[in-house]
């Protein structure tokens, strides 16, 4: 499909689903089940075929470690520790707590076997827009390196048009979407003792703090906070698989059991299908563009980001989202009846199940965590994307974006959660689509520098 027509299918999409959202919430809804199940296709199938052509080396495990301790760092402004940091930062937010909490609710443990399948397959996708996201970056006005889909897909595949919609894309996701999430699961976390107004200013002004700084300060913050966040949240999770050992055998029978549950009817089957692939893209983003973002903030080579980036999504996928699916399973999650639910009350019902009282409070500095490294991590992207929406992007307009970004954090804690998951699930859909079109439209340069490395 040439471009220019791709371009305009997108586009007459959007239009129609951010109309049908105004008009008719049910209808809106209708039409997200369409696209997601476009950028479903697109996602695997990309995932399939650039795995066949780079000979499934998502698979080769030691192979990417040998490589990545043999090819030390560069010296670059952010580095590599850094950038996929950043990029671990955006993943394991609230996507891999309260996400992963209600895609069990909802779809059932099946869900959490399609979201490792998801992982696996879909995490080619992070490797090959990683590999693109270097190979065009370019140095904005302060000599820092920049880039990311909207640069491949302007300077490699020639549309400006689809490049300024992606960039559009991931101002609206991010910025609108992604982060009001974030608050909004931090006050849900904390209302129960805290009040909410006071959490959100509370907030705000530390998250203004990091956001008003630049991106290396963003890049340092994330390399100090992921480690820890990661760290803290294994030891709770293996803390609690050892207690409840026995049950663990049965639990992974549940998963696959379900996964494969064709007795419940067509419908029952395809749900958990669709419900856990959609929310291991959601968490780990791998195939959305963002990974080549953060990587194109360093000077490595393209190769060594791809490879990290991969490994990235494993670990999100594999580890964190791994570790919240088992405490939700090995609780009484199933006594639950919640309406209109944000995912967050599901887990800290598990972590008071198993943890007693203090269960919520240590899930909500857990939760504050990663929600927090998300807001950070989140804003970069909108300002990366804004400033090549408008090239020597002048001090005030960044700043009045930057104000503009806190005022929506602090709303974004007011708002029914359920209206911010959906509509953000739509946009990431559409940044999909756009992305994996775009990679195999240039997939000649990523086929390339693998096999020169």
């Amino acid at each position: 499909m040439k471009k220019d027509t791709f371009y305009k299918i997108v586009l007459s999409l959007f239009v129609i689903i951010v109309i049908s959202l105004f008009i008719n919430y049910k209808l809106y809804l209708i039409f997200n089940k369409y696209i997601w199940f476009i950028a479903i296709i697109m996602l695997f199938g990309g995932g399939i075929y650039f795995s066949y052509k780079l000979n499934f080396l998502q698979l080769k495990i030691f192979k990417i470690i040998k490589y990545l301790f043999k090819n030390k760092n560069s010296k670059g402004d952010i580095s590599t520790f850094e950038s996929v940091s950043m990029t671990l930062a955006a993943q394991i937010g609230v996507g891999s707590i309260a996400g992963v909490s209600l895609a069990i609710y909802l779809g059932g443990p099946g869900t959490i076997f399609w979201m490792w399948i998801s992982g696996i397959i879909t995490s080619i996708n992070s490797y090959a827009e990683s590999v693109l996201g270097v190979l065009f970056q370019e140095k904005d006005y302060n000599k820092v390196y920049k880039g990311g889909p909207s640069y491949y897909i302007k300077k490699g595949l020639g549309s400006s048009k689809l490049a300024y919609l992606y960039a559009f894309l991931i101002i609206i996701s991010y910025i609108v979407g992604f982060i009001t999430i974030q608050s909004n699961t931090i006050v849900n976390v904390t209302s129960t003792y805290i009040d909410k107004y006071l959490v959100l200013i509370i907030l705000a002004i530390i998250s203004g703090y990091i956001i008003f700084k630049d991106v290396k300060s963003i890049a340092k913050f994330s390399s100090i906070i992921v480690p820890i966040m990661g760290l803290i949240y294994l030891i709770i999770g293996v803390l609690i698989v050892y207690n409840n050992i026995d049950k663990v055998g049965s639990m992974l029978s549940l998963i696959v059991n379900s996964a494969f549950n064709i007795k419940s009817g067509l419908i029952g089957f395809i749900t958990p299908i669709i419900i856990g692939i959609q929310r291991g893209i959601f968490a780990c983003e791998s195939g959305i563009g963002t990974a080549a973002i953060a990587s194109s903030t360093t000077n490595e080579k393209p190769q060594k980001e791809g490879y990290i980036q991969t490994l990235g999504v494993y670990f999100t996928i594999l580890v964190i989202c791994t570790i919240t699916a088992f405490i939700i399973l090995l609780s009484d999650y199933q006594s639950l009846n919640i309406i209109n639910p944000n995912g967050i009350e599901i887990t800290t019902h598990a972590f008071n199940y198993h943890l007693g009282s203090i269960g919520k409070y240590i899930l909500s500095i857990v939760t504050i965590l990663f929600a927090y490294s998300t807001i950070i991590s989140g804003y970069y992207y909108g300002e990366s994307s804004l400033k090549f929406l408008i090239n020597n992007c002048s001090k005030l307009f960044l700043f009045i974006f930057k104000v503009l970004t806190i005022v929506l954090l602090f709303i974004g804690g007011l708002i029914t959660p359920s209206i911010i998951w959906n509509i953000v699930d739509s946009f990431v859909a559409f940044l999909a689509i756009i992305n994996i079109y775009s990679i195999y439209k240039l997939f000649k340069y990523v086929i390339k520098e693998y096999k020169n490395t």
